[in-house]
């Protein structure tokens, strides 16, 4: 098994490369995955100013607040460290210092558009007044994009965590319990189980109507006779996500929540069938969606596929209609198709996958039959 250390060196030469061959001079990044990606630490995003720079040749340069200098000493790369104490007015002498340290005089520094805020980015703007700052959300969602097999390694783990949370807390769901009740254990199963305390998202648990609601956020309705309960929900591992859906029959449901269940496992199935190395994004997404509107619910299917998956809940590649990005060993993505009718019910399956050499390997194998429970 190659190392932290390792990974985290051939990442940030990785990204040297990349920035060498489009001319950049530096990417600057803020606390999000992208950083984490890089560094292999964890930083949140505050009032407290955090920013990474990376260049094609030197060390980092990691400019943090004292109170987590101390994540610092734990980085397995060579870095020049900056820090600062709570009075404002000394940041800006810091942040000079530590950027001018770099010596960009001219040039573009590539930031991530969708996380850098614009406190971060006037700091740039009057740290480094000779420099052009563009967008380059691309380059670093260009490494992630293909996980490595310490990377897969996580999110098996956290698939794992997941599946089980979601076999303990089925078995303690019961007519009469209320969706906040249903998420609440299912959000404590997770913890038990081994998930970091950092969950992809609130658990979705959607029972009758709501199960219509694809982001449904678990009310006080409470599990009725003939409902269908959609429960969607993820794990963590070392900042690796999970992201599984099932979707239940309360005791005896109407042939129509039947029927459409049925189509949707058979639309996930066809979708997981498609998943090889050369394959398109749209065509994984066209599988699903043919197996839908074939049987007449075309209108009811109303979002993309899948989504990519890794330190980020929703990332490239996205399993979309018209989306001709290939697929290439060690992506990983969900597998979602649904059918929802509204004001009576909805369907999902999920589950996480990823690109092998010779096909797919689902990370996730709960049944994807109905399952009455109540």
């Amino acid at each position: 098994m190659i190392s932290k250390q390792q990974n985290i060196g051939r990442r940030q030469k990785e990204l040297a490369a990349v920035m060498e061959k489009d001319g950049l001079a530096a990417i600057a990044l803020v606390p999000g995955p992208s950083l984490r990606y890089l560094t292999g630490l964890g930083f949140m995003l505050t009032e407290r100013p955090i920013i990474g720079v990376f260049t094609p040749s030197g060390p980092a340069t990691m400019i943090v607040p004292d109170l987590e200098r101390m994540k610092l000493d734990e980085a397995e790369f060579g870095l020049n460290a900056f820090n600062y104490g709570e009075n404002p007015e000394t940041w800006p002498g810091i942040f000079a210092e530590a950027l001018g340290n770099i010596a960009l005089t001219s040039g573009e520094i590539g930031v991530e558009e969708l996380s850098i805020r614009l406190l971060e980015l006037r700091i740039l703007e009057d740290a480094l007044p000779g420099i052009t700052i563009k967008e380059a959300d691309e380059i670093p969602a260009t490494l992630r994009r293909r996980k490595d097999e310490t990377e897969l390694a996580l999110m098996r783990e956290a698939a794992k965590i997941a599946q089980g949370a979601l076999e303990s807390t089925t078995a303690t769901l019961k007519i009469g319990m209320s969706e906040k009740e249903a998420a609440a254990e299912l959000t404590s199963q997770l913890f038990r189980q081994g998930s970091g305390v950092e969950l992809p998202f609130e658990p979705i648990v959607s029972t009758g109507l709501n199960s219509a609601n694809p982001h449904a956020l678990p009310s006080d309705r409470k599990l009725a006779e003939g409902d269908l309960l959609v429960i969607d929900f993820g794990a963590t591992v070392d900042g690796y996500f999970s992201d599984i859906t099932r979707t239940f029959a309360v005791g005896e449901v109407e042939e129509e929540f039947a029927k459409i269940h049925m189509i949707v496992q058979e639309a996930n199935a066809a979708a997981r069938a498609a998943v090889r190395p050369g394959t398109t994004c749209g065509e994984v997404d066209k599988a699903a969606r043919d197996v839908i509107e074939h049987a007449g619910y075309g209108d009811y299917f109303i979002h993309r596929t899948g989504h990519g998956l890794g330190l980020e809940i929703h990332e490239e590649p996205y399993m979309r209609a018209g989306n001709d990005m290939v697929l290439e060993p060690g992506m990983t993505f969900t597998i979602e198709p649904g059918i929802y009718l509204p004001g009576r019910g909805g369907v999902r399956i999920e589950d996480d996958v990823a690109v092998i050499e010779d096909g797919i390997e689902s990370f996730s194998d709960l049944p994807r039959e109905m399952i009455s429970i109540g």
